[in-house]
């Protein structure tokens, strides 16, 4: 894995983290008790900004490193004069190192025995069971813990990541603590952005604590970072508009106009210089009063899809384009899936593959390998399960293992939609994006990130890059749209509209 790209703010696993640790304190001398301590003071710090007021703050602490953070930040919390009560999951007579240090330091009444009886009337709760080591379900006494937690109505506040949330995966299994913020330490983790962890994990703040600059970087995920937005192609002063990319899009079926038709506009919203739709030839005169800018083609159909002798007549058609977006309302009938296979393994230029396109390809994604250009794949959870043989609930519990999965079989950069959308390519870094708004949960606007996305392809962006930039002008668009007309109000044609905001450069 080579470093990552400039416009990724760096994310870490929980072996790059231990290293970081490792090579501060073997490497440079850094005392392990001083990172502890500037930990606990950026988590006590949290802590007493977020707490009610007048309530005690409850400090649940587990028997390692950990634990060690958060009894430091109790005694830090004690030190500012707030009522402090240090509740243990376990004996801690076994600690050792730094925790020990941190256990010997603590002023006042030491830690007693966990009971969830002993969290009620809290005006915080801080979580320091598990940390970035752990993976798994977790077992009692911490699960009787997380669910204690669960039950209260107090901010959380998680120590580093929250219990039950694997560091570097974002997976949780059995459940795990919900918190309001995280604390995390030196570096934002993967599993705090990634679904569904990143639910569990609230606002991320991340506290330094002493790592010099100089530390090993993460190299295997990262955020992706409004620095990208410089990367944008835009117009040249003296092209044409085949040289601001050129866009030729295969879908649509009888019924199913409305998705072409948005990829389109989105596309020619997002700088393409021309735009081309091959839907089916009785869908035709739909989609040419709806399209002003765009050319709409009638091609060859059976029944109302795309039929497989209208391959060549789409190629041709597309023979001029820098990208091709194959799927958007394609239907499920046998021709139209014959004619997304053939076009996806004959086509010589970048290809997005979209919506059916994408159920096209159940049971072939291996396929995709073949191809001589660049390839994106934008399912949601339940297509990236068809294309998987799962169910879409285990791509839920496992997102980052699975858009893995797919890009490594099919070769392809694959783009995984949801509120983290997450960007996979063969050899790469994995790019996560920051977060998106619930503006974009209606119809259609998987549709515009196609046209988008395809347009960024046409343009002559690198595909793993397109894809990425994508997903961030995406959800910013989505924003911008949400600030006009309210979340629960937006329209995929919003979006639309909204695609140079998503792409303006601050």
């Amino acid at each position: 894995m080579t470093q990552l790209p400039t416009w990724l703010d760096p994310l870490y696993d929980a072996g790059e983290m231990r290293a970081c640790d490792a090579w501060a304190i073997d490497e440079r001398g850094t005392p392990s008790l001083d990172l502890m301590e500037h930990a606990s003071l950026g988590l006590a710090r949290l802590t007493a900004r977020l707490a009610r007021p007048g309530l005690p703050i409850r400090v649940v602490v587990g028997t390692g490193n950990n634990g060690g953070d958060g009894l430091a930040a109790a005694r830090l919390l004690r030190a500012e004069g707030r009522a402090v009560d240090v509740l243990a999951i376990a004996p801690l007579d076994a600690l050792s190192g730094d925790a020990r240090a941190n256990l010997e330091r603590l002023p006042g009444e030491p830690p007693q025995p966990f009971a969830a009886e002993r969290l009620a009337g809290s005006g915080a709760i801080v979580d320091a069971m598990l940390g970035t080591g752990f993976a798994g379900a977790p077992r009692e006494p911490v699960a009787a813990a997380i669910a204690a937690i669960g039950a209260q109505d107090a901010p959380v506040i998680a120590c580093d990541v929250p219990s039950g949330v694997d560091a570097s995966t974002g997976e949780v299994v059995d459940g795990a603590v919900r918190a309001c913020a995280t604390a995390t330490f030196h570096g934002s983790k993967i599993g705090l952005h990634v679904a569904p962890g990143a639910e569990h994990a609230g606002d991320v703040e991340v506290v330094a604590i002493g790592i010099p600059r100089a530390a090993p970087a993460p190299t295997v995920a990262g955020l992706i970072s409004e620095r990208l937005l410089d990367l944008f192609p835009r117009r040249r002063r003296f092209g044409s508009k085949f040289d601001s990319g050129v866009v030729a899009i295969a879908g649509g079926s009888r019924g199913l106009t409305g998705a072409p038709a948005l990829a389109a506009l989105a596309a020619a919203r997002a700088g393409a210089g021309y735009v081309q739709v091959a839907v089916p030839g009785s869908a035709q005169p739909a989609l040419a009063l709806v399209l002003l800018e765009q050319m709409a083609h009638g091609m060859p159909e059976d029944d109302g899809a795309h039929a497989p002798r209208g391959v060549a007549p789409f190629l041709g058609l597309a023979e001029r384009a820098g990208a091709v977006v194959l799927g958007p309302g394609l239907g499920r009938a046998a021709p139209a899936v014959a004619f997304a296979r053939d076009v996806a393994a004959k086509v010589d230029v970048p290809l997005l593959i979209d919506a059916d396109g994408l159920n096209a390809h159940v049971g072939a994604l291996e396929t995709l390998r073949g191809r001589s250009a660049g390839t994106v794949l934008t399912p949601h959870a339940g297509e990236l399960g068809r294309l998987l043989g799962r169910d879409s609930a285990e791509v839920d519990a496992h997102r980052l293992a699975c858009v893995r999965e797919a890009s490594e079989r099919s070769g392809a950069v694959v783009l995984l939609k949801g509120d983290d959308t997450i960007v996979a390519a063969p050899d790469r870094p994995t790019a996560i994006n920051p977060g998106a708004t619930p503006a974009l949960a209606t119809a259609g606007t998987g549709d515009v990130l196609s046209g988008l996305v395809g347009a960024l392809l046409a343009k002559g962006m690198e595909p793993f890059a397109a894809a990425a930039l994508g997903a961030l002008a995406h959800a910013r668009a989505g924003r911008a749209a949400a600030a006009r007309h309210g979340a629960d109000h937006v329209i995929a044609r919003d979006v639309v509209d909204a695609l140079p905001d998503g792409l303006r450069s601050r």
